[in-house]
């Protein structure tokens, strides 16, 4: 069953907040917004505080081709693409294509599995894989990291041997009356669309288990494939593995130490806030409805491709509004998360880098993820990071069973009920589409889908969607500038696949 638009933006305000976060301090008395652009930017210069704006250092052609190299780089050698396809059409959003050609000079380098771009002024930028850190760009006039990259290990049982999810082999058992597999099967050839669609991967779930699945030439279940800004959505599950732990709680204010001097007004900052993207920190970003290219280089991609120390960066920004007043789509705040989780894990005397394997993928089955990094080794998964769809539907399972997986909790009590609820600050905005833990929700009904479904969604058209009416999850992945002709095509494969999959009891 459908709700409006108003009646989940309700809901979602009446729903019973995680951990006991309801209060005054929730639902400010502060002006609203209808959603439109003028809206926005009314309503958030009424509430903006007296700080000051510094823009990133650099030239912006430097930094789109420090982009360009890193996914020139993670597209040959991560995800085994041509290097003249990947230069055509992957990663648009760090290397906008019409920039890439001031390139005068590319080399490829398989042996060393290095990408240079020179460009006309002699600036050359690099970028290298170093083993399961993926593909970093390095500073200019620079020859190697500044940490020491890790070999991941995997705690699992062979893939091949055993079953899905945990593994690979996926049981040849009958579905359940109700479930018109004919009807899935066209669904599925509909999703992944046309050749013009370019989608890579394509995986649906139904209570778990494998519904049914398709992949491009060349890619397989084990090929990790560009995503984007669902690793935000990765970044929230690491978090909320850290709360299961104890490490943190989600209302807490977010212990930055550039935030702890007296007085600092972003001690007010909580954990909670910032994974609903309502931290109020102050960067520039091309989703902000005020952009203007014109004033310098935007810091929502800088965190990509500055090789700078990224978690410095967002640290050391200041505060714009007040937290929880008004919501923007910005890197800061999953940069900042990320932040938080690496305090966590060194500060228990635990590795950095296998962190995410040891307390979430090697729980779940995930084997073939590659989370990238700045130079200084912190973690980049506001967007750079490579999993294989079906990684993705084991991530996008957990949360339909409600953070649970083999009788395990892996994520809070709650948390996914946090992760599913609109934010606040985004229904004050007027755009009841974003919720917590970094998760995008259907609450006005923009996707062909019960306003209840809600999911992880990434530049170039890549998403994972869970579909709690119906015990679904679909994952959709493919090449960035096909993001339009794949869009449609998931649309009409999302309203096939509600038809023919019965609906939960109670929905």
């Amino acid at each position: 069953m459908r709700h409006s638009p108003r009646a989940a933006a309700t809901l979602a305000i009446l729903s019973v907040c995680y951990l006991a976060a309801c209060s005054s301090e929730d639902a400010p008395e502060i002006p609203t917004s209808d959603g439109s652009t003028e809206g926005l930017i009314a309503r958030a210069s009424a509430l903006e505080l007296d700080t000051e704006y510094s823009p990133p250092p650099g030239e912006n052609l430097h930094h789109h081709t420090s982009g360009f190299a890193k996914i020139l780089c993670s597209a040959v050698f991560i995800t085994g693409l041509d290097p003249a396809d990947a230069a055509a059409n992957v990663g648009g959003f760090t290397s906008p294509f019409g920039e890439r050609a001031h390139v005068v000079d590319t080399v490829v380098d398989f042996s060393a599995q290095r990408v240079s771009l020179t460009l006309p002024d002699g600036v050359t930028r690099t970028a290298k894989k170093y083993k399961n850190q993926g593909c970093v760009t390095l500073p200019i006039g620079e020859d190697s990291v500044h940490f020491t990259p890790t070999d991941v290990a995997r705690h699992l049982p062979p893939a091949a041997t055993t079953a899905w999810p945990m593994g690979d082999l996926v049981p040849d058992e009958p579905w359940p009356d109700g479930i018109d597999m004919e009807k899935v099967d066209q669904a599925l050839d509909v999703g992944f669309g046309p050749p013009e669609a370019m989608t890579l991967g394509l995986v649906v779930t139904y209570k778990g288990r494998m519904l049914g699945e398709r992949y491009g030439e060349g890619i397989d279940m084990h090929t990790p494939l560009e995503s984007w800004s669902m690793g935000k959505s990765l970044t929230g599950a690491q978090m909320g593995v850290l709360i299961q732990q104890g490490e943190y709680e989600l209302w807490q204010p977010a212990p930055v130490p550039e935030w702890q001097s007296e007085g600092d007004p972003r001690q007010a900052i909580r954990i909670g806030d910032i994974m609903r993207m309502s931290s109020g920190i102050r960067i520039r970003a091309p989703q902000d409805p005020d952009f203007d290219p014109a004033l310098g280089y935007p810091d929502h991609v800088y965190f990509y491709t500055g090789t700078a120390d990224s978690y410095e960066w967002a640290a050391t920004r200041p505060q714009e509004w007040k937290p929880n007043t008004v919501g923007r789509y910005r890197n800061s705040d999953p940069v900042l998360t990320n932040y938080l989780i690496r305090l966590a894990v060194e500060g228990r005397g635990e590795e950095y880098h296998s962190f995410p394997q040891r307390n979430l993928f090697d729980k779940i089955g995930i084997r073939d993820a590659i989370l990238e990094t700045d130079p200084f080794g912190n973690f980049l998964t506001q967007g750079y990071e490579y999993l294989p769809a079906r990684d993705w539907a084991r991530l996008g399972n957990l949360y339909l069973q409600d953070g649970m997986w083999n009788g395990e909790r892996i994520l809070p009590e709650g948390y996914v009920e946090y992760a599913r609820t609109l934010a606040p600050t985004w229904v004050s905005d007027g755009r009841p589409v974003y919720g917590g833990a970094f998760m995008w929700v259907n609450g006005d009904g923009g996707w062909p889908l019960p306003t209840s479904a809600f999911g992880m969604r990434g530049a170039g058209g890549q998403s994972t969607t869970i579909i709690p009416t119906h015990d679904l999850v679909v994952v959709r992945l493919g090449k960035y500038s096909a993001a339009q002709f794949g869009g449609r095509a998931l649309n009409a494969a999302f309203e096939m696949l509600i038809e023919a999959v019965p609906e939960v009891d109670g929905h």
